[in-house]
């Protein structure tokens, strides 16, 4: 309440500047640990965790030390844990506290998933980043931005702050400023516009006879792409430079994900071999694209919340629904409340309506909003031949969904991920997981 308050009666400016002594307050506090350390910021409407949790991944196998910070969770060195904050990038002071802590566990790396809404209240002021890593860019936080030119300017920040800080020298080895990009988003261009010292893109159907970049030739760009994809039910493979890769996340676009953290291990000197051992190992992410039940049909439990990634997740598990014709996709999923994003709600709606056989719409994180006007707006965007109905419980729709399922049936539930909350009114916290909700009421409906 009080910081409604303040943001209420505080001019923007001030509240920017406010931002800013925070963040430099925390930062002289902890001692700048960030600059004792390669730090790597990720950033992007989707795969942005994904991209973190991979790219610790191959460092680790690589032999390295690194600590990441995440919104689905936090590692430092050897210990990893659950993000219970439902914030993507921690309050400054426990930012820099984790950097410190990382440094003083001796990792090499911190790699930081780095939000807008996070830049925007410079969440990333303090933090002296090596590398940017951009994921891919739709519409998101179009609200908080005030429009889609915004959004992208306000993420461009990380690489426009890049070059302009001192080039560090860690035991002895002057660390290059990187940019990262993918190839196949629209909005490349804009993104490696800016400063660095090396440029490296990733790429599943870029076409390398037309460039599209007018700031920096293509041949300065080093590039990795994937050929040969083959996407199954239980993730997918790919090719290159002739080494084959297997990676056990399902859906073409975890394949981006899994070249986007290619390039930040070769960027870094690993070897190639090492990137496709590092990345066979991994089984999963938590709460994305998670199969939490596998027979007698499959639950996929995802974080999905934009039209964009409802898209992908759908047309993933609509290939896989393909081959066996008579089974069916029930779909269960709602938006957020809080005035967050308005405008996608019936889009969302339109898009399920597309691809569901059987939808049912819930509570996601209502906040202040009355959460049946949420799914209301959501309902404007289905079809005239759309199946479904409207259950606010959470854990009731996910029973019904259940309820419903067959043999070799798909139940797919979006929108929370592993969040450990569902944010109702007055800033209350209900304790929630869509993956143990769904073990739970599926041991009820089997044994009862």
């Amino acid at each position: 309440m009080i910081k409604n308050l303040i943001k209420k009666f505080l001019p923007k400016s001030f509240l920017l500047f406010y931002h800013k002594i925070l963040a430099y307050l925390a930062t002289f506090f902890y001692g700048w640990p960030s600059r004792k350390m390669i730090v790597i910021g990720v950033t992007g409407t989707a795969g942005k965790s994904t991209v973190v949790n991979l790219i610790g991944r191959i460092l680790e196998e690589a032999g390295f030390k690194i600590g990441w910070t995440t919104t689905m969770n936090f590692k430092i060195d050897k210990e990893e844990w659950v993000n219970k904050t439902k914030m993507t990038m921690p309050g400054r002071f426990t930012l820099q506290k984790f950097l410190k802590k990382m440094l003083e566990a001796g990792c090499q790396y911190a790699i930081i998933e780095t939000s807008s809404e996070g830049i925007l209240q410079s969440r990333h002021l303090g933090i002296d980043y090596d590398l940017a890593v951009f994921t891919g860019l739709h519409p998101e936080h179009l609200e908080v931005h005030g429009g889609f030119e915004n959004y992208k300017k306000t993420k461009s920040k990380l690489f426009e702050k890049l070059k302009k800080q001192k080039t560090k020298t860690l035991n002895g080895k002057e660390i290059k400023k990187i940019i990262i990009v993918n190839l196949d988003d629209k909005n490349v261009s804009y993104f490696l516009s800016f400063k660095a010292d090396e440029y490296w893109g990733y790429a599943t159907i870029f076409n390398f006879q037309f460039s599209i970049f007018k700031q920096i030739p293509i041949s300065k760009i080093q590039i990795v792409k994937a050929e040969n994809i083959k996407l199954d039910s239980d993730g997918s493979e790919f090719i290159i430079k002739g080494l084959r890769f297997r990676v056990n996340l399902l859906g073409g676009f975890n394949v981006a994900n899994a070249l986007a953290a290619i390039c930040v291990g070769l960027s870094q000197g690993v070897d190639l071999k090492i990137c496709q051992k590092a990345l066979e190992k991994i089984k999963g992410m938590p709460g994305r694209m998670e199969i939490v039940i596998e027979k007698p049909f499959k639950v996929v439990v995802d974080y999905a919340h934009t039209p964009e990634e409802l898209l992908r997740v759908y047309e993933t598990l609509q290939n896989t629904k393909s081959q066996i014709p008579s089974s069916k996709m029930i779909c269960v999923f709602g938006s957020c409340g809080g005035g967050r994003d308005k405008w996608k709600r019936p889009e969302i709606g339109k898009i399920a309506s597309q691809f569901c056989d059987y939808i049912i719409l819930t509570n996601e994180d209502p906040y202040d909003e009355n959460p049946l006007k949420i799914l209301n707006e959501i309902e404007r965007g289905f079809l005239q031949t759309s199946k479904y109905e409207k259950i606010l419980d959470r854990r009731e729709a996910i029973r019904k969904a259940l309820s419903l399922a067959q043999a070799n049936d798909i139940v797919i539930i979006t929108g929370k991920g592993c969040e450990p909350w569902i944010c109702v009114e007055k800033g209350k916290k209900i304790p929630w997981d869509d993956r143990k909700v769904v073990k739970e009421e599926w041991a009820k409906l089997s044994t009862g």
